[in-house]
């Protein structure tokens, strides 16, 4: 067996666990959220109201995906469609963005960017060489 072949099952493993954990995560932010307001402004917060939608909306379609057989022609399309719209999403992004803004806000956001960059970098690093990957 070529090693590229392992290396490739633990990203998509690593991969499948990193997309599947959104859904805990956010479910349990929505509630913290919600309890955390409801103190603050005395009145109770509807959890519709704050509940991210696509996170069930993403459920739906891996469900869907993994279930029924999809043809060619359509999964060609929708990843087609896929790129186009995570595109337009940072054309979207970057064309609200306010330069003077971020400039006057200084350097906090942009070095706490970096210092998540560097920890996510460095825990990859170790998990790949824990694994005997790298």
């Amino acid at each position: 067996m070529h090693p590229g072949a392992n290396t490739l099952d633990t990203a998509a493993i690593v991969k499948m666990t990193r997309t599947l954990a959104i859904i805990p995560i956010t479910l349990v932010l929505a509630l913290l959220r919600t309890r955390r307001e409801g103190k603050q402004g005395g009145a109770q917060v509807d959890i519709k109201k704050i509940f991210p939608w696509f996170v069930l909306l993403f459920l739906v379609a891996s469900i869907i995906t993994t279930l029924l057989p999809i043809p060619a022609g359509l999964v060609s399309f929708l990843k087609s469609a896929s790129k186009f719209f995570i595109v337009m999403a940072m054309v979207a992004i970057g064309l609200n963005t306010d330069i003077v803004k971020l400039v006057k806000t200084g350097g906090k956001p942009i070095f706490m960017g970096f210092c998540c960059w560097v920890a996510i970098a460095c825990v990859s690093l170790l998990v790949q060489h824990l694994l005997g990957i790298w």
